[in-house]
């Protein structure tokens, strides 16, 4: 079949190759039966929607006529979107870090027709160019070797694959609580102590690892780790990363200084930043700021990207009109334009827009410079003025939107606003966490089995391990949230099909389920990316549920999955940062309940609460009637002379019952 087949699917990132010359195929069994038939080795394109440099080689490679036609000559060629398709991108990246290379979007791997790993790279550019070899050249190459020297091509690409497949190791040593203080010296001494983040460029936001330096720092009291977590949420929420007109944080910055971002932004990002945020909130003399960013943020997420039934969309592309962040940047004409004089030197001086820009010609709106607090009138006036920009903005060119909706990413932006809707006191945000909550509860799952993806009516079903991980997480934060049951049911459920459709046996998870289809390896790797990996979110639902619970089951499969990744953790503490949070919470977790005779009211002890919360509590506020399981230690405690009475529980023993708010916070800090 000689055409191109992507307007069959339903991927926004395959959608805008489907005019391509090349003759794509979605992956599918008849595009691989069809490599079979004609003995032709796979090209495998791999991108998502906002990659900018995937837009780049399409244009350069994938919509020129001579390309396409040794593409379509040579090869069977398969495009995927990574967002929606996640098993594919994780088996093909881990083949490409086993040619030595780092990896990157778009992915180029070429395959044998039974789909194993020969050869692949990033992108390339059309023609050899700066040592990096032309892709017409490569496709060329590639071909000839297929067809002249066979049997060396699939020895390779079968070794390949049994080094994909080969099973992990044992752990090396047992979990202490040790390791936590070393895994932090070990981060801290790579990351940036002026501006924050890594040293160097590009900088991104790293929300696992920034979350368990925030975590270390609390169980350490080390002033030096709270300082790099505090000068890496300032940097962010301070530097052109963060879009200051519109609300919302960019995917990475290209610079050390956090001020040229690639401008493309993810709901990933936003969602486990906001959960950053909330809880720096609290405690930083920054809190103001912090809180702004936040409401930004929240503001962006409810304007941009929540569809009609309440999920939210993948994300906006860093282009738009023909290039790359022209939506965001600004010039000093722009302002003389739209705004009074005074509103223009006003903004601009605040915002570090000028004639010559800090960034090719053009500004980007930032607050890296210091400024001295403002007046409350002034505080009013820059809101005043952003929102008129933002006014002005709405009416250019607007980047693409990935609309699809991802159960997983849906989960981080579900337990972001349910945290920080809680913390805040901000009861509109957790309203939209539930929101979130049903529509993916609801639209993303089918005959009770929760999927990954979602557009136009089609579902990647069943769902990852990340997906009910990252959804089971999101439930137990409303469940804290609203104090309703059904959340904690919910989470239950998710983490019970994780058991019985992921686990491998020996403590780990595989991303696919038992019943998903057939790849050449079925991958349990334990490292994060940009988020958190399944192993942590699980092991820190389960540790969360045994504390809300009692139930030893949940501590049980929590401590299977961190002893299995014992050695993983040992080897690569940067890239195990969730699962090192977890173990920190397993070690710590402190449960408070709260009980509430008839007619009384717990606002004054869950206040206290919310105002000392830590990442190691869970909070449980119930009636006297509504009966903790026989499990849980605090089963049976009862309310103290009529008034709501709190309970600190840990490892099975509870403290004595606490009915003072002053006692109760005293309590909570000395803990």
């Amino acid at each position: 079949m000689t055409e191109n087949l992507l307007r069959f699917e339903t991927s926004p990132y395959l959608l805008q190759h489907q005019h391509n010359p090349v003759h794509w195929r979605g992956w599918n069994a008849k595009a691989l039966a069809e490599a079979t038939a004609l003995d032709r080795p796979i090209l495998l394109s791999i991108g998502y929607a906002a990659c900018h440099w995937c837009h780049v080689m399409a244009h350069e490679s994938f919509e020129d006529p001579v390309t396409a036609d040794l593409m379509n000559r040579l090869f069977v060629n398969i495009k995927v979107d990574r967002e929606e398709r996640p098993d594919i991108d994780q088996i093909y990246m881990a083949a490409l870090h086993a040619l030595g290379d780092q990896g990157g979007w778009p992915l180029t791997m070429f395959l044998t027709p039974h789909a194993k790993p020969i050869w692949g790279g990033t992108y390339f550019p059309p023609t050899s160019r700066y040592g990096r070899p032309g892709f017409r050249d490569v496709l060329q190459q590639i071909a000839d070797l297929y067809r002249n020297d066979r049997v060396a091509i699939l020895e390779q690409a079968s070794r390949i694959t049994a080094h994909l497949g080969k099973p992990r190791g044992a752990a090396a040593g047992a979990l202490t609580p040790d390791v936590l203080d070393s895994a932090a010296d070990a981060i801290l001494g790579i990351m940036d102590p002026l501006r924050g983040g890594t040293r160097g460029a590009p900088k991104f936001p790293n929300a696992p690892v920034l979350d368990f330096l925030a975590r270390s720092a609390e169980r350490s009291g080390r002033g030096d780790i709270a300082a790099i977590v505090e000068t890496t949420l300032r940097g962010l929420a301070n530097g052109g990363i963060f879009d200051h007109v519109g609300g919302g944080f960019a995917r990475y910055s290209t610079d050390e200084l956090w001020l040229v971002p690639h401008f493309e932004k993810m709901l990933s990002d936003n969602g486990l930043l906001l959960e950053r945020f909330a809880m720096a909130s609290l405690t930083s003399a920054d809190a103001p700021m912090f809180r702004d960013r936040i409401e930004a943020t929240i503001r962006w997420l409810t304007r941009e990207m929540r569809g009609p039934d309440g999920g939210f969309a993948t994300s906006l592309d860093a282009d738009s009109d023909g290039g790359e962040g022209r939506y965001y940047v600004w010039s000093r004409t722009d302002l003389d334009e739209y705004l009074t004089a005074a509103d223009a030197g006003f903004i601009a001086t605040l915002y570090d827009i000028s004639t010559d820009g800090n960034w090719e010609g053009q500004s980007i709106p930032n607050r890296l410079h210091p400024h001295p607090p403002l007046l409350e009138r002034d505080e009013n006036r820059r809101r005043r003025i952003l929102d008129a920009l933002l006014t002005v903005r709405q009416h250019r060119p607007k980047p693409d939107l990935d609309d699809k909706y991802l159960a997983d990413w849906n989960g981080y932006v579900i337990a972001g606003l349910a945290l920080a809707g809680m913390l805040l006191q901000r009861p509109a945000w957790i309203e939209l966490a539930e929101d979130g909550f049903r529509f993916v509860a609801s639209s993303l799952s089918q005959d009770g089995r929760l999927g990954h993806a979602l557009r136009a009516g089609k579902r990647v079903q069943p769902g990852f391990s990340s997906d009910l991980a990252a959804m089971a997480r999101a439930a137990i934060a409303l469940h804290q949230a609203t104090g309703q049951a059904d959340y904690l049911t919910a989470a239950v459920a998710w983490l019970d099909d994780l058991k019985r459709y992921h686990a491998d046996g020996q403590g780990a998870l595989y991303l696919t389920a038992a019943d998903a289809e057939p790849l050449i390896v079925r991958r349990n790797d334990r490292f994060d990316d940009a988020a958190p990996n399944p192993h942590g979110m699980a092991a820190d639902a389960l540790v969360r549920l045994w504390s809300l619970t009692g139930e030893d089951r949940f501590r049980e499969r929590a401590d299977a999955l961190l002893e299995s990744a014992a050695g993983d953790m040992a080897a690569n503490v940067f890239g195990t940062a969730s699962l090192l949070s977890a173990f920190d919470l397993r070690l710590r977790v402190l449960a408070v309940v709260i009980i509430v005779p008839e007619g009384g009211d717990a606002s004054a002890l869950r206040q206290v609460v919310l105002a000392n919360w830590r990442s190691t509590i869970t909070l449980d506020v119930r009636s006297e009637e509504d009966a903790l399981l026989p499990s849980h230690p605090a089963h049976g405690k009862r309310a103290i002379a009529g008034v709501a009475t709190a309970y600190l529980c840990r490892e099975g023993n509870c403290s004595l019952p606490l009915t003072d708010p002053d006692e109760l916070a005293a309590r909570l800090r000395s803990n």
